[in-house]
C-alpha cells in the first residue's frame, strides 16, 4: 500500500503518518504538505531517513503538483486544511482556498488517476451548535457557525457529491475535539498546557462553559486507519472521545496536574458566534469496523502534558516569531482585534 498524505506535517496528519508505519511497517507515505505556520518537520524527525517516507513541499491547490506526486498512490488521505476557527474568522479567503478548493482539486486529480481509495477527514464542527443532551450522529443536519467550519462542510459535500455522480471511491471521517503529541500551541488544550507550564495565564474564551467532545489523536489515527481499511465506501463515520467537558473544566484539570493556581484562569471576551456544545454519537465506526476510543481523558491529558514538558526545544521553535505575532493579536489585544471585526460588517 502507498499512501498520498496530505498535511502530513500538521497535528493530526504527522500523528498518523507515524501510526502508519508503526502499525503498517511494509507500507509507504507520500506526504504532501505545503509547511504553513502549523505545518512542521519537526513532527517528522524520525521518519527523515526512512526509506518509504517521501516528502513534497506543495500546495493541495496546485493541480500539476499533486497529479505528479499522486501518481501511484493507491490511496489518499486528506488531512491538509486551515483549521483554526479564529482565523478563519480574521481571514476567511485562506480558508477557503485551502479547505474547498484543494479538496477539489485533489478530487479531480484522484479521478484522474483513477486512485482507489479516497478518505477525506473532517470535523464534528460541521453539525455545529448542539442542544444539551444530544450527539450528532452522521445524518444530523450540517449546520456550521464559523467560516472554518462552513469550508469543512463545503468539501464533505463536494466529496459525497462525487461519490453519487462520479461513483468515486471515498470515505469520510468526522473527528471530535483532538489532542496530543505535536499539536501547535494555538489551540485550547496545548495553549493552556504550556501557558500553565510557566506561570503565564490561562485565557478562557467568555465563561469557559463551552462544552467538546474530548479525543486523543491515537484514538483518532486507530478510526481512520479503520476506515480506510474497512469503511464502506460513501460512509461518513463520526469519530468521537469518550468525554464531553467544558473548556473551564478541562482548564482546571491542567492546571491541578501541573501543580497550579487557579487563580492563573483569566477570562477574555468570547469569540464572535462562539459554539457552545459539540457531542458525537460513533455507533457507526463501532459497527462496521469495531473501532472504540481507548484513551482515558486523565491519562491523556497527563500524557500530553509529560510530551510537551520532555520536548521543550520542539515548542521554543514553534512559540517564536509567528506564533507570538498571533498570541499578542488574539489575546493580548484581543478587544481592539474584536472590534476590528465588528467595524467590517454591515447593518
Amino acid at each position: 500500500m502507498k499512501l498520498f498524505v496530505t498535511g502530513g506535517a500538521g497535528f493530526i496528519g504527522s500523528n498518523f503518518v507515524h501510526y502508519v508505519f508503526a502499525r503498517r511497517p511494509d507500507w509507504a507515505v507520500v506526504n504532501f504538505d505545503k509547511l504553513t505556520y502549523a505545518g512542521n518537520l519537526a513532527n517528522l524527525t524520525a521518519l527523515a531517513s526512512h526509506p518509504r517516507h517521501r516528502f513534497v513541499r506543495s500546495d493541495i491547490c496546485d493541480g500539476a503538483a499533486v497529479l505528479a506526486a499522486m501518481r501511484g498512490c493507491d490511496a489518499v488521505v486528506h488531512f491538509a486544511a486551515e483549521s483554526h476557527v479564529d482565523r478563519s474568522i480574521y481571514e476567511p479567503a485562506p480558508v477557503v482556498r485551502t479547505n474547498v478548493i484543494g479538496t477539489f482539486t485533489l478530487l479531480e486529480m484522484a479521478r484522474e488517476l483513477a486512485v482507489p481509495r479516497f478518505l477525506h477527514v473532517s470535523t464534528d464542527e460541521v453539525y455545529g451548535d448542539l442542544p444539551p443532551g444530544e450527539a450528532a450522529d452522521e445524518d444530523y443536519p450540517l449546520r456550521p457557525s464559523s467560516p472554518y467550519s462552513a469550508s469543512k462542510a463545503s468539501a464533505d459535500l463536494l466529496v459525497l457529491s462525487y461519490v453519487r455522480t462520479y461513483g468515486f471511491p471515498a470515505v469520510l471521517t468526522r473527528s471530535s475535539n483532538n489532542y496530543g503529541p505535536y499539536q501547535f500551541p494555538e489551540k485550547f488544550l496545548p495553549l493552556m498546557i504550556t501557558n500553565a507550564m510557566i506561570g503565564k495565564p490561562l485565557p478562557l474564551y467568555g465563561d469557559g462553559g463551552q462544552q467538546r467532545n474530548w479525543l486523543h489523536v491515537a484514538d483518532n489515527c486507530r478510526g481512520i486507519l479503520a476506515a480506510l481499511e474497512r469503511g464502506r465506501t460513501g460512509a461518513v463515520y463520526n469519530i468521537g472521545g469518550l468525554d464531553v467537558e467544558a473548556n473551564l473544566d478541562m482548564a482546571r484539570r491542567v492546571l491541578r496536574l501541573l501543580g497550579r493556581s487557579e487563580s492563573l484562569l483569566s477570562h477574555v471576551a468570547d469569540r464572535p458566534g462562539h459554539d457552545r456544545r459539540y457531542a458525537l454519537n460513533s455507533s457507526r465506526i463501532a459497527a462496521d469496523t469495531g473501532w472504540r476510543p481507548k484513551v482515558a481523558l486523565e491519562e491523556g491529558i497527563r500524557q500530553t502534558i509529560e510530551w510537551y514538558a520532555e520536548h521543550s526545544e520542539w515548542l521554543a521553535a514553534v512559540r517564536d516569531g509567528e506564533y507570538m505575532s498571533y498570541y499578542e493579536k488574539f489575546y493580548e489585544n484581543r478587544n481592539a482585534s474584536l472590534q476590528a471585526i465588528a467595524g467590517t460588517r454591515k447593518d
